[in-house]
């Protein structure tokens, strides 16, 4: 039987290589005219957030897939036309783009009793068809579905959420708050801030503000497998002095420090906010308080006049094609093994599905290396009770380590869940189940 892969963006590509690369069928599905999803700006199935000025903020060599390098002329951090070139010939390169299926999105996964999956999708021509899977692998993102924040008081001004933000143009001359201190959020700050009157960014909790660059290196060449071993107050102690020697206190600027220790968000990086905030382009501002018509309040009492609001607050999972009673990440709670397996519903496996402190793509690739494991027969799984245990236990532990968010339920550490995906994958092997989809009798290829 053959696979079904949901999404043909920067994890879906990946799965797909994995799977053409082993001789496994499948059909990959794309909602749009073209690969890439977040990553191809203005999409045409309407999910990409990608702003027009948006550049990687890890770099070129680090969010590589692992078999295929970005071109050397490339910047350390490349623009997002860069990224999705780079994806074009990967797919070109490894020959798997008559795979997929564009314009066909997925309306409907529904397991079956006999444990197959029966996808329903709708063509370009408008007809739908369904057909029966015996593994569904979901890489349909986590930055599509806008997460709205919900204030008492109306606002009169414009509202927009930073999905469907692209350009600053229509922000001239205006008063403009942006909440949230993200990536995003503080890459729209900085472009408001050079064309608008005033410019506001409010947070509920600040942030730790990372360069680009720290002593002349992009920023993740400072994280190394080896560094990554050492314990987190280490990390952690070792960073806080690289940041102090590459831009001091960030509160000498004129933005707070956060309450929370360094790693326990996901940190912000810019290497612009800090400057703007100390030339006064940008003011800081805590949480929101209260809609006012034409102006906020804000908890610490002040109010500002604003004619735009901003709201830079995250994204949903979702999964429209999944009834709640396979899937319900509400709150972003998500009960899946290592990130990707299923434990409740046989072969039904989430690729990129994490948040990690890092690149995804590298981290995909490794994901679907794995299910390619699983699908051939040459991998087994634990138990179900012992993969429910190792799903409250990583809870657990990043509800101990991180502030309480949405943001965190994803939460991975680049090197470390690399290791654990390899590790699930050497121990797989010596449990291999005697009935899979499909069993190769050939050794894997690729990651």
């Amino acid at each position: 039987m053959k696979a079904c892969i949901i999404g043909a963006g920067s994890s879906g590509i990946a799965a797909a290589k994995v799977l053409h690369e082993r001789g496994i069928p499948f059909d990959c599905f794309e909602k749009g005219s073209g690969i890439g999803g977040n990553w191809r700006y203005e999409n045409d199935n309407g999910l990409s957030a990608a702003y027009r000025s948006l550049h990687i903020n890890t770099s070129r060599d680090k969010m590589a897939y692992p078999d295929f390098p970005m071109p050397a002329d490339y910047p350390d951090f490349p623009h997002h036309s860069q990224i999705l070139r780079y994806f074009e010939d990967y797919v070109d390169h490894f020959g798997f783009r008559d795979t997929i299926q564009f314009q066909t999105p997925v309306e409907h996964v529904a397991p079956q009793v006999d444990g197959t999956f029966a996808v329903t999708v709708t063509g370009p021509e408008g007809a739908s068809r369904t057909a029966h899977y015996g593994a569904v692998l979901v890489a349909n993102g986590h930055h599509w579905c806008p997460r709205w924040p919900d204030f008492p008081g109306t606002f009169d001004g414009e509202v927009l959420h930073a999905h469907r933000y692209k350009t600053p143009e229509f922000l001239a001359g205006k008063r403009v708050l942006v909440l949230g201190v993200g990536n995003s959020g503080c890459d729209i700050a900085c472009e408001a801030a050079r064309v608008a009157e005033a410019t506001y960014l409010a947070s509920r909790r600040g942030a730790h503000v990372v360069p680009k660059y720290i002593l002349g290196q992009p920023l993740d060449a400072w994280g190394t497998p080896f560094g990554s071993r050492m314990p987190l107050a280490v990390q952690r102690t070792a960073m806080r002095a690289l940041l102090w020697l590459s831009r001091g206190r960030q509160r000498n600027y004129g933005f707070p420090e956060p309450e929370y220790p360094f790693l326990s968000e996901h940190p912000t990086v810019s290497s612009e906010l800090l400057n703007l905030v100390g030339h006064g382009k940008i003011q800081p501002k805590p949480n929101i308080e209260r809609l006012l018509g034409d102006r906020v309040r804000f908890v610490d009492g002040s109010e500002a006049e604003v004619e735009v609001l901003i709201y830079a607050t995250g994204y949903r999972i979702a999964f429209p094609f999944l009834d709640a009673e396979v899937v319900d990440p509400q709150g972003n709670a998500m009960r899946v093994y290592r990130h990707v397996v299923s434990p409740r519903w046989p072969g039904l496996y989430f690729i990129g599905l994490i948040q990690p402190l890092g690149a995804i793509m590298p981290l995909a690739a490794v994901q679907s290396a794995w299910v390619a494991d699983l699908l051939e027969g040459r991998a087994g799984l634990p138990p179900v009770a012992d993969m429910e245990r190792t799903i409250d236990r990583e809870q657990a532990a990043m509800q101990r380590r991180y502030v309480a968010s949405p943001r965190h339920t994803i939460q991975v550490d680049f090197y470390p869940y690399e290791r654990q995906l390899q590790r699930e994958r050497r121990m797989g092997r010596k449990q291999a189940p005697r009935q899979q989809l499909q069993v190769s009798e050939r050794e894997p290829v690729g990651v």
